[in-house]
């Protein structure tokens, strides 16, 4: 019983993760890009999936991989999602750099791009904090960290709803709906703040 739940989990988080993807790959909207423009794209689908997987490693939701298991593969996928971010903003520069200049400098017309640019600046300094965790006091750390993790999520979901891309809208809705919920559920229940309330208020 004990195995068949933790495969029914990892079936459970790979069909969340997977099924965006293959329905991105699928689409028509792909039909001549370019083969950068294409993993640059794949790059920003995928990030989406990792930004589901990181609070299950924090929590150790995910069946071996939990405690000190689970916060090493975190700190991994962290580097992974910066990676991804990276491959993704070089790939759509190389395609398209004026587009690009507009998104950084927060000229483009385009409603997306404000956001992803905020999500983008969030896991740069989210990757920073987590490189200078050892000078920083636990609680100042889990404080910052937490509210750098809510503008990269609040700033990819926004991101990637308002694109009209290759990703599938009700398939994306889903899995951006599931990234805040369980985002949500994780920041709720580790407190970050709770070493800044006033004794009496808390728990």
């Amino acid at each position: 019983m004990n195995r068949l739940h933790h495969a029914l989990i990892w079936a459970g988080f790979l069909a969340v993760i997977g099924v965006p993807l293959v329905l991105a790959a699928t689409s028509p909207l792909l039909a001549w890009r370019q083969p950068i423009y294409v993993a640059a794209g794949f790059a920003g689908v995928l990030g989406m999936a990792v930004l589901l997987a990181q609070p299950l490693l924090v929590t150790g939701v995910l069946p071996g991989l939990s405690g000190l298991k689970g916060r090493r593969a975190h700190r991994w996928v962290g580097g992974l999602l910066v990676g991804l971010i990276v491959v993704h903003v070089v790939g759509l520069w190389i395609t398209s750099p004026p587009d690009m200049i507009d998104a950084l400098t927060f000229t483009s017309p385009t409603p997306f791009s404000p956001w992803g640019v905020i999500a983008m600046w969030a896991i740069f300094g989210a990757a920073g904090l987590a490189i200078y965790r050892a000078r920083m006091r636990l609680p100042i750390w889990r404080i910052a960290h937490s509210a750098l993790v809510v503008i990269v999520v609040i700033g990819s979901v926004v991101h990637a709803m308002l694109i009209e891309g290759t990703m599938e809208i009700v398939s994306k809705a889903a899995v951006s709906a599931i990234v805040l919920i369980v985002t949500g559920l994780t920041i709720a229940k580790r407190r970050a703040w709770a070493p800044f309330m006033p004794k009496r208020t808390r728990r």
